[in-house]
């Protein structure tokens, strides 16, 4: 780049009727030449941003222009849309997700970088992450790397500068969508469109693919500085056997601060074995896809019920609502987020919940002596059920994650209960 500096002389006359009066001014200015370097005449310049490298295209047809970060490739699965503001971290690492997509509605997504107290699992398993706007900057006391770093070193593909407001709302009209993420030059659009359509999640077994492989047992509480509802507990020391079907961690912290003893087994864990054991309760957790992918399963909670008490969170809400003869179907588009209402219909109080699911219970297949507990109150599906009889109690959503005001945590208290009286009777 070149200057080259002027001067010009001007006048200057007052505009008011009154005799005009010469002052010579001296103004500098400059004219600018600018240069490209030494690139020859007619060679392209690569642009000073990272343009589009990367597609979405969607079992519709639709295809979508992105950015890529983090792994690179071609991954299919379904997408989904979660609504929550913030805990990005605590998505990527929730095995609820395995299979799919998750698009953020929040456009700004990083900006709080990552850390390992966040972690809900030992790694990411969702297929992709797709945002509208990758915070070039992380400001927070707690982050130890960059989202995008991240998810290169755990083999994640993430897009962003898409339209996820217009794909958001094409999930919510046309329900889920089966989709392909790429990074591929070679890949044609009719290639990927293909694969998006020759691919479903539905009949398919995530659960085997999330659960440890052996049973182990859990020890870490909830760290003091996150542990909300610890006064008035009794100390007393209950033995739960935990089924991982994709199970959180926080799960495990919340009982083990409410004062339980835990095994976790795999979800193919023989029911005789778990009996065995003599445990005082039994948690199924929560888990990806469709619970009917999973007889072994239902059958597993079958032979449970109504020996021990038990409590099902999300996957062992719909597990345990099959068990006892009803029925579970897929919900066009799912509830995931940290802000869904939920009333419970015994006290009539309302929770702001977090949930993560695609598919839901029937409640007018249940049979007699079953109660549902609680209903979200967005579509009024069934979000809880208990049947005292049997010593069972579930929740469709997650009462570990308190998204803002922790009021769902008081379920574990519950679930205390039902293994005190349990005890008490025998």
């Amino acid at each position: 780049m070149a200057t080259k500096a002027m001067y010009l002389s001007v006048s200057h006359q007052s505009l008011l009727s009154i005799p005009a009066t010469t002052k010579p001014l001296q103004v500098r200015s400059f004219t600018v030449r600018c240069s490209t370097g030494a690139a020859p005449v007619g060679a392209a310049v690569p642009a000073p941003w990272k343009l589009a490298d990367a597609r979405l295209v969607l079992q519709d047809g639709s295809i979508w222009k992105a950015k890529s970060f983090g792994a690179s490739g071609t991954q299919v699965g379904e997408v989904v849309f979660n609504t929550s503001l913030t805990g990005y971290q605590e998505i990527l690492t929730d095995p609820s997700y395995a299979g799919q997509f998750v698009l953020m509605t929040n456009p700004h997504i990083g900006n709080t970088g990552v850390n390992i107290d966040d972690e809900e699992s030992i790694r990411c398993f969702l297929a992709g992450l797709v945002i509208r706007s990758l915070s070039i900057s992380t400001s927070n006391w707690r982050c130890t790397e960059s989202l995008s770093d991240y998810l290169s070193k755990r083999n994640i593909m993430g897009i962003y500068d898409v339209d996820t407001r217009a794909i958001t709302r094409r999930l919510r009209e046309d329900g889920s969508l089966i989709g392909v993420l790429s990074t591929e030059k070679s890949k044609t659009d009719e290639e990927l469109l293909e694969m998006s359509r020759n691919w479903d999640i539905i009949g398919v077994d995530l659960i085997s693919t999330v659960s440890c492989k052996k049973p182990y047992e859990w020890v870490g509480k909830t760290d003091m500085e996150w542990d909300f509802n610890s006064n008035g507990r009794d100390g007393k020391t209950f033995h739960v056997v935990a089924y991982d079907f994709g199970i959180k961690h926080n799960i495990l912290r919340r009982l083990a601060s409410y004062g339980c003893k835990i095994t976790v087994v795999p979800s193919t864990w023989p029911a005789s074995e778990t009996l065995k054991m003599k445990p005082d309760g039994v948690l199924f957790s929560n888990g990806p896809g469709d619970p009917s992918a999973v007889p072994y399963a239902v059958e597993t909670v079958k032979e449970i019920i109504g020996k021990v008490p038990v409590f099902g969170i999300c996957m062992g809400h719909q597990l345990l609502g099959q068990a006892l003869g009803g029925k579970t179907f897929k919900m066009k588009f799912g509830h995931h987020g940290g802000n869904h209402p939920v009333r419970n219909l015994r006290n009539g109080s309302v929770e702001i919940s977090a949930q993560n699911h695609n598919y839901a219970v029937d409640p007018d297949s249940l049979p007699d002596g079953v109660e549902v507990t609680h209903v979200n109150l967005n579509d009024g599906s069934c979000a809880g059920l208990a049947f005292p009889q049997r010593k069972l109690m579930s929740l469709q959503y997650h009462p570990e994650a308190s998204p803002g005001p922790h009021d769902s945590d008081m379920v574990f208290d519950h679930f205390m209960e039902l293994m005190r009286r349990e005890k008490q009777s025998t």
